[in-house]
């Protein structure tokens, strides 16, 4: 497997790992519908949290929640209201970002709720 690839799945599992610690129940991982793939789906009381994980080597070229483009946000809420309407949930829906950048051994984890809105 490819260096980013082992990287990015070390960062959904560190993502997932920091959610359930703060309270959350994981409900799905990897979801796909068409040509989106949510990262994380996560309930923590009656709110989804839609999650994408971005994880960078390093911040030299930008903090990894500036590489979540418009295209991207657009295919993540047609999945999501998807996901919504085929589980008939009642739920309020927030997208976060959970940002990851390695820092020597260890890794910088922060969790940007409501990181963008669906219009």
């Amino acid at each position: 497997m490819a260096q980013h690839n082992e990287l990015g799945k070390k960062g959904e599992q560190l993502a997932v790992d920091f959610l359930l610690k703060n309270n959350y129940d994981i409900v799905e991982r990897n979801y796909r519908f068409e040509k989106a793939e949510v990262d994380i789906i996560a309930q923590k009381d009656e709110i989804l949290a839609i999650v994408e994980v971005k994880t960078r080597s390093t911040a030299d070229f930008g903090d990894p929640q500036d590489f979540v483009k418009p295209k991207q946000i657009k295919n993540l809420v047609k999945a999501v209201d998807e996901y919504v309407t085929v589980n008939d949930l009642d739920v309020e829906v927030r997208f976060d970002i959970i940002a990851i950048v390695k820092e020597g051994k260890g890794f910088n984890i922060e969790h940007l709720e409501n990181a963008f809105y669906h219009f």
